[in-house]
Parts: structure tokens; C-alpha cells; sequence
């Protein structure tokens, strides 16, 4: 008997990789850049470029000059503004970023009655009108007779910087293998150490990422600091609203565009700080 002839096999096909520079090199998606660029970044370069312009009215060009930077550090209540926004802003994200991890990493881990609408109400400040949180907060205060203050104001922005921490971190969670802990446990270490040593450096660039939102967002909110602050407690953005109010001069500018330096400033440290982390990360 003749033996069977075997079966034809058929050619897989190979998919083509695609590099993600071709993508750059096509027409519309060169259009799609530069216009995504021009409208995030135009009106901060504008605003950059006429802090230096030696005009009062701010409309049209009139010369270059540093003399609104010097106003602008010279000011005192732009200076104390400053200060309050940056003695709010480091508290609440400390305090926050602690609370947030805390928050994120129970909800990624347990499971209770009651989970869903306790995380919909954990999560309900993200999702309110600033308005709505502020007038809020303004009630709370007034019903349990606090002064308006500074401590009023980072009360508030911790109430709602908390939320964006722990969205972060359950996010950070979600790709963490648990047999990292269950191995660390059978090495001997006890459930402290196994925090320590194996959760937190995971969750490291989630801190640092949820930290860095929480103190944008400090130094950015204008509506609930608004409604409770009291007198002499004028953060940042507060102050450049109330000179806003009689024309946008350049010394507005200047003092904005310094509030931008500080902001790209600590990103540039964070992410720098994040750095070793994350090269750790890919060793193991």
C-alpha cells in the first residue's frame, strides 16, 4: 500500500511591524500635532511673551523689558498670596497623598458590603461641580463654627485632592501580582515589612504621580479656595483674579509665568525622583 502524502502545510502569514515613526511621517497626523500643540500651548507662550512686554494696555508689542518682574516680586500681597498657596499646597499633598494611597490601595485590595456606593461616594468629589464643593465645604465650616483660614483652605483641598490620589494608585494596583507579598511572607517577613519592602517601592511612581496631581490642583484651584478663605488668607490664584479684575497687565503675567516656572520645576523633580524607581522596576 502506498503511503499517505502529507498534508500541505500552509504558509502562516507574518504580520508586518509597524513603527510608530511612520505614523509621524503621514500628513495628517503632522496636522493633527501641530494643531493639538497650538491649542495647549499657544496661550501659555503668549502669556510667557507678553510678561515681557513694556506695555501697560498688553495689547500690542512695545519693547522687551523685566521691569513687571520686578513689580511682581516686589508686590507684597502677590509675595504673601505666593506663600499661602505654597504652605497649602505641600501640606494638602502630603496629607492627601498619604490618605489616597491609603484609600486606593484598600479598594484594589478588599472586598466588603457596601464596596460599590462607598467607592461612588469616595469618588463623588471628583465628579461635582468646584461650585457645588465649595459651597459645600463653606456650609460644613460655618456649621461646626471653624474660622475661615488657611487651615480652612487645606482642609478643603485635601477633602478633594484624596479622591484623585486613590483613583491613581488603584490604577497603579491593578498590574501588582500578589505573589510578590506571598513570597516575601515565605522568606519570613512579617506583614510590616512586607509593606515596606514590596508594596510601597511598587507603588512609588503611583505616589509620585498622585502627589504631583494633588499639588497641580492645590496651586490651580481658584473656586473652593474662594469660598473659604477669610481675610488676609488670599492664595495665588485668588490674588491674580482680584488684579485680573482691573485689566490683564503684564505684571499679571509675570507673576503667572513665575507660578508656571515653579509648577514645571517640581514635575522635572518628581519625575526625576521617579526615575530610579522605575529603572529598578524594569531590572527586576
Amino acid at each position: 500500500m502506498s503511503e499517505a502524502a502529507p498534508a500541505a502545510v500552509v504558509p502562516r502569514r507574518r504580520h508586518r511591524e509597524i513603527n510608530p515613526l511612520d505614523y509621524l511621517r503621514r500628513p495628517w497626523m503632522q496636522i493633527s500635532l501641530f494643531l493639538t500643540f497650538v491649542f495647549l500651548y499657544f496661550p501659555i507662550v503668549t502669556l510667557v511673551a507678553f510678561s515681557f512686554n513694556d506695555s501697560r494696555r498688553n495689547i500690542t508689542w512695545r519693547g522687551f523689558t523685566l521691569k513687571y518682574y520686578e513689580r511682581a516680586l516686589e508686590n507684597v500681597s502677590l509675595h504673601d498670596a505666593f506663600v499661602n498657596s505654597m504652605i497649602v499646597g505641600f501640606t494638602s499633598t502630603l496629607v492627601s497623598t498619604v490618605f489616597g494611597a491609603m484609600l486606593g490601595l484598600a479598594l484594589y485590595r478588599y472586598r466588603f458590603p457596601g464596596k460599590g456606593p462607598y467607592e461612588g461616594m469616595a469618588h463623588l468629589p471628583i465628579v461635582i461641580p468646584e461650585i457645588c464643593m465649595g459651597v459645600a465645604m463653606l456650609a460644613f465650616f460655618a456649621a461646626v463654627d471653624i474660622p475661615l483660614s488657611l487651615f480652612t483652605i487645606t482642609v478643603s483641598h485635601i477633602a478633594f485632592s484624596i479622591p484623585f490620589v486613590a483613583v491613581v494608585i488603584r490604577a497603579r494596583m491593578s498590574g501588582f501580582d500578589m505573589a510578590l507579598e506571598e513570597a516575601s511572607r515565605d522568606l519570613g517577613a512579617n506583614g510590616w515589612q512586607t509593606f515596606w519592602n514590596v508594596t510601597v517601592p511598587y507603588m512609588k511612581p503611583g505616589l509620585v504621580a498622585g502627589g504631583l496631581l494633588a499639588m497641580t490642583l492645590s496651586l490651580d484651584d481658584f473656586v473652593i479656595t474662594f469660598f473659604t478663605s477669610g481675610p488676609g488668607t488670599l492664595t495665588f490664584p485668588v490674588q491674580v483674579y482680584s488684579m485680573v479684575r482691573f485689566g490683564a497687565t503684564p505684571e499679571v503675567n509675570a507673576a503667572s509665568t513665575l507660578l508656571i516656572a515653579v509648577t514645571v520645576i517640581l514635575t522635572i523633580v518628581a519625575v526625576r525622583w521617579q526615575r530610579p524607581g522605575k529603572e529598578a522596576a524594569t531590572l527586576g
